[in-house]
């Protein structure tokens, strides 16, 4: 293992030890008290891709795989200390891992495909053992546009420049979705590679013309009403996925504190899946982005369902991944099939399987209150958001009539086709089905709210 064994030292020696030694080892699992019995758990998480939250941010808050670690270390006589690192993307959790300095991670489908890759380049092998949260459309990556904007689209950004992060679940998207267009994303499209802040600030700035990102960027930016959706992911219909993968030396030396991780994320997830408000106020409060925006994809109805299970639904659509970062020149020969071991999750948990995700429905959140409405008609809600009084309303929340893909209620498009109410993530989506429907119109948001009042 990595690590360092003292002997006795100066007294202000031992003061600053610990911050030495964090820094000679980057955090990496190893021995490094003054008994050697004390091994420290470096994990690489991403607090605002908010749908790894059982695997990072939720999971830090509520202290479970530290508790974890403790019963384990009971049994053992081991001390377990966890250094947690935040990064925005996974390309530098995979480059702290492939130098032996980060030993769990978590990361969306195609950074997962570039871990895999990177670790048998450099001789640090790692291996993806569960999933955090995912949806089989695709629902969680999507590309938007400035408020106002005349690009109504796909073919609009022909000529146009891109803001996303080269490599990840986003760019998978926006590769598939350009194509499925018409467009080559190599020559029809200026892509620019950007981490997802920046891209956010170039789209407010005019220096993009639209930003393709993952969770929760496209959710934030709607809800500050700096950006409007131009395309849904769930369009594809291929599932995207974020997951953990561990080090391959670590996962075979300390195979007690992966299981204790295992068995963490499984409470996590349980605990976000009974408690889904308060798990989004506490996201929020450590994250710092707004409940409202957590809650879009992570609530009862949420864009991500979460389960740690290796479906095989999700290892199909990471194969079908491989080619287009092949193309792209980002990976060659990934073997998907040796990546992911699912053998330590039936190891470590026993628990009884999770309920699959039921179908969509819309959801009112009422200002002050600790569980949300839910509506198996969008225009259920509309009058349930007609008759509340004003500012009673924290957020309401309505799934595209095609893709099932969640949506704020007054940042959807609203469509009256004669039956009833339909709303729609995009406009392009919306006006494919009044067009396909005769006496369907588009309704702006509060006129619908009028009618149905």
């Amino acid at each position: 293992m990595r690590g360092k064994r003292t002997a006795r030292r100066p007294l202000l020696l031992a003061a600053v030890l610990p911050l030495l030694l964090a820094t000679a080892c980057g955090g990496s699992a190893g021995a490094d008290g003054a008994d050697g019995r004390t091994v420290t758990v470096t994990v690489g998480y991403q607090s605002k891709t908010i749908n790894t939250v059982t695997a990072g941010t939720l999971l830090r808050s509520l202290g479970y795989f530290e508790e974890e670690l403790r019963r384990l270390g009971r049994a053992d006589g081991t001390a377990y200390r966890v250094v947690w690192q935040d990064y925005a993307t996974g390309a530098p959790i995979t480059a702290q891992m492939t130098a032996g300095k980060i030993d769990i991670g978590s990361m969306g489908d195609f950074p997962l495909l570039l871990n895999a890759a990177r670790g048998r380049q450099l001789g640090e092998p790692t291996r993806l053992v569960s999933v955090t949260g995912y949806n089989l459309a695709g629902g969680l990556n999507t590309v938007v546009v400035k408020p106002g904007s005349k690009l109504r689209t796909l073919a609009d950004l022909k000529g146009r420049k891109v803001s996303t992060s080269v490599g990840s679940a986003a760019d998978g998207t926006l590769v598939r979705a350009l194509r499925r267009a018409g467009l080559d994303p190599a020559k029809d499209v200026r892509k620019l590679n950007q981490q997802p802040s920046v891209g956010a600030s170039a789209l407010s700035a005019g220096s993009a013309d639209a930003l393709s990102q993952f969770v929760a960027w496209p959710g934030l930016l709607a809800f500050q009403g700096k950006a409007e959706a131009l395309y849904d992911g769930a369009e594809l219909n291929l599932p995207t996925f974020h997951g953990v993968t561990v080090r391959e030396e670590f996962a075979k030396e300390r195979a007690g504190v992966l299981d204790a991780f295992l068995r963490a994320q499984r409470r996590a997830t349980d605990r976000l899946r009974a408690e889904p408000v308060a798990s989004a106020e506490s996201v929020a409060k450590e994250t710092g982005l707004p409940a409202e925006v957590v809650y879009l994809y992570n609530g009862a109805h949420g864009a991500a369902t979460f389960d740690p299970e290796l479906r095989p639904e999700l290892l199909a659509a990471l194969k079908e991944d491989v080619p287009v970062l092949e193309e792209a020149g980002l990976v060659s020969g990934v073997d998907v099939d040796a990546f992911a071991d699912p053998a330590p999750l039936r190891r470590a948990v026993t628990a009884a399987a999770l309920p699959r995700a039921g179908a969509a429905r819309s959801e009112l959140w009422p200002r002050g209150a600790s569980a949300t409405r839910s509506f198996a008609e969008p225009g259920a809600l509309l009058k349930a958001l007609a008759a509340a009084p004003a500012g009673s309303v924290r957020a309401a929340y309505v799934p595209d009539a095609v893709t099932g893909t969640p949506w704020f209620a007054d940042r959807a498009v609203w469509v009256s086709d004669g039956s009833g109410w339909r709303a729609f993530v995009t406009r392009a989506g919306a006006g494919r089905w009044a067009a396909a429907h005769p006496g369907a119109r588009i309704v702006p948001y509060a006129d619908a709210v009028r009618a149905a009042s």
